[in-house]
């Protein structure tokens, strides 16, 4: 039930990511209730997702967005909060090249040689999707790793095109052979969620569209000055160090501003942790239960870094980036000779031709191992759109992710032109392993609310009662972090007694889903009974 009992509530939020400010956001709307104090050790609000200055004579923009890119049209709660702030999405159909020469390479673009060779491999393909979507309850949550040698499926398939399809769209890296099956299946076949559709010649048909984010530093500054007047409080630059104590009416936290080195204690009625499960663990230090650290410590993180960079010759070595006629099978029907043709142009001024955002490279020593990379130039919409009358051609910007330092022997870092890179980054993801889905995902409810202390972020990978909703959720979830991190923090304030705004009926039953398993509760009871609660009020 709603932990709110009438009096107002001070409220910590630890994390200025997307949970955090909306959890705050939700929080905001109800200030006879809430004060709310969001902590934040960056100077600045939003997370991972941040944005880069440009010299908009060389690239022709002035700008791009680093660390979180873009989305399909299902998250609902992201677009909506950047529709309030006058920072809408912007519409783009993707394309994809997978790997580097014949042996390797297939795209969603055209029909490849790689496409000929596994040609019986996608037909059985069809078969297998079907048949975890039959058995979801108990095959859904095995490996992929696993079950594709069940099916007998050869292993360059497995090697070239399915963990790399993964890798890229489910944001699952060097963790994919561990991913759910249940999840591969729902990339396809899930109606609301699904980002291709799957076609017993090609695999990938056609060009999903996707939506790429407006400038997110100036969303976030947007969001938090807002928030601002409508008293939210932000103390930045200062780190949460420890907690002092919990109780089931307060939580006491040490705090450190970063500038000063002063430390100080604070007391609040309840906490929100929209931080990572492993910096929350070491934030709850002696303070955490049995329970708090088996299910926060199931979650796997790993350091990856990304390299905004400008190397054109480091990006031709190695990802396909060009339409070239030896890269290309015979046509067997008039929609792929019609596919062709499409990837054929060269005209810049037209939306046409091959011009790939997404990329993927393989180690041919570690085939289950991938780099990662975007032409930012082809897929953010700023670059798309004239800010500069300059006649010369733009240079375009890459970003090539390495995952997992621990395996950085693998990298092809060292090849990158340091005196074409724009920027470093690194950052510490989550880990798609699937016993995350059994450790954390189920448990969440269990220590949501105890002890005054709640838990939100995109690591929680939300699911609802039964496993079909659980892949569901968890695909839709992997396509974008972003999201779920908002509708997180939304539940979390929820769960505090916050109203939750009704504004599209696909977002409310995702919502409504997450709240059930995060949290316990099932929302068409929990409105029944504020309903109920609002006609006995005097």
């Amino acid at each position: 039930m709603s932990e709110y009992i009438g009096e107002r509530q001070h409220i910590a939020i630890i994390g200025g990511g997307a949970a955090g400010m909306a959890c705050a956001a939700t929080l905001a709307k109800h200030p006879d209730r809430f004060k709310v104090t969001l902590i934040e050790k960056e100077p600045v609000v939003g997370g991972q997702a941040t944005s880069i200055d440009l010299d908009v004579q060389q690239h022709g923009a002035s700008w791009m967005n680093n660390g979180v890119q873009g989305g399909s049209a299902i998250f609902k709660h992201t677009f909506n909060f950047f529709r309030q702030y006058d920072h809408p999405p912007q519409e783009v159909r993707l394309q994809v090249s997978f790997g580097k020469g014949k042996h390797r390479f297939w795209t969603n673009c055209f029909p490849s040689r790689l496409i000929k060779q596994f040609h019986s491999d996608i037909k059985r393909f069809g078969t297998f999707l079907k048949v975890i979507k039959w058995s979801l309850p108990v095959l859904g949550i095995v490996p992929i790793s696993v079950m594709l040698r069940v099916f007998l499926f050869s292993k360059d398939f497995g090697d070239k095109m399915v963990y790399p399809l993964i890798a890229l769209f489910l944001g699952t890296g060097n963790q994919t052979a561990s991913v759910p099956s249940g999840i591969v299946e729902r990339l396809f076949n899930d109606p609301n969620m699904k980002l291709w559709d799957y076609d017993s010649e090609t695999l990938l048909p056609n060009l999903p569209t996707m939506y790429t984010f407006d400038k997110l530093h100036d969303f976030y500054a947007a969001w938090r000055k807002d928030l601002t007047s409508k008293g939210i409080s932000f103390v930045l630059e200062t780190e949460v160090q420890e907690t002092v104590s919990r109780s089931k009416n307060n939580v006491v936290l040490k705090l450190k501003n970063m500038r000063s080195e002063e430390s100080r204690q604070e007391s609040f009625d309840k906490v929100v942790f929209c931080s990572l499960a492993d910096e929350t663990l070491r934030i709850l230090g002696k303070t955490a239960t049995w329970r708090e650290k088996f299910v926060l410590g199931g979650a796997s993180f790993y350091d990856d870094i990304t390299v905004t960079h400008t190397d054109s010759s480091y990006f031709n070595e190695h990802y396909e980036t060009h339409f070239k006629p030896e890269l290309c099978a015979e046509p067997t029907s008039d929609v792929q000779r019609k596919q062709i043709e499409f990837s054929k142009s060269n005209d810049s001024n037209s939306d046409t031709g091959f011009r790939p955002m997404y990329y993927t490279y393989t180690y041919d020593c570690e085939p289950k191992l991938i780099e990662m990379s975007f032409n930012c130039s082809n897929y953010q919409h700023q670059f798309r759109q004239t800010e500069t009358g300059s006649e010369n051609t733009p240079k375009p910007v890459y970003q090539t992710i390495f995952l997992n330092k621990q395996r950085k022997d693998l990298w092809t870092i060292d090849k990158i032109d340091e005196s074409q890179i724009i920027k470093k980054n690194w950052w510490h993801q989550l880990g798609h392993r699937w016993i995350h889905y059994l450790r954390v995902v189920p448990n969440m409810m269990f220590i949501q609310g105890k002890n005054s202390t709640f838990f939100a972020g995109s690591w929680t990978l939300v699911a609802s009662k039964t496993l079909e909703h659980v892949v569901a959720c968890l695909t839709y979830i992997s396509q974008n972090m972003h999201e779920v991190a908002c509708v997180s923090g939304v539940a979390a304030a929820y769960r505090m007694g916050a109203d939750y705004d009704q504004f599209d009926d696909f977002a409310t039953d995702f919502f409504s889903k997450y709240l059930l398993l995060s949290h316990g509760l099932v929302f068409s009871r929990q409105e029944k009974k504020r309903r109920n609660g609002r006609q006995e009020s005097p």
